[in-house]
């Protein structure tokens, strides 16, 4: 069966960095989307990167420029580099994969996706 292991999250002052990691084991699918979620306390899970079975890329506005989502050369891991971190950015943060949604423009919606890890934690500081 499908796993997603989530590695990387931690602590940092505003302006800080950090590299989210993904392991992935368990399919075949080689036209699985993956995707990197959010969810702060109270809050709704939001998206924050897509990469499709393509390589095409997608971020939620307010990551765009400072986070960037990849995919290990062997195609099991994924990534997520965050940079110039922000106190909101602070969240639970879950690596997802499925099969690439019907719409590129869907990424972000959180049923889409089949698999979910149990997440990590990234806390920004003022």
């Amino acid at each position: 069966h499908v796993q997603l292991v989530e590695s990387g999250g931690g602590s940092v002052q505003a302006g800080g960095s950090l590299r989210l990691s993904c392991a992935a084991s368990g399919y075949t699918d080689s036209r699985y989307c993956m995707g990197w979620f959010r969810q702060a306390p109270g809050k709704e899970r939001e998206g924050v990167a897509g990469l499709d079975s393509d390589g095409s890329t997608s971020y939620a506005d307010s990551v765009k420029g400072r986070f960037t989502i990849s995919r290990g050369d062997t195609g099991n891991t994924l990534y997520l580099q965050m940079n110039s971190l922000k106190p909101e950015d602070t969240a639970m943060y879950y690596c997802a994969a499925g099969p690439n949604p019907p719409s590129s423009d869907d990424w972000h919606i959180p049923q889409h996706y089949d698999y979910w890890g149990q997440g990590t934690q990234v806390t920004v500081s003022s």
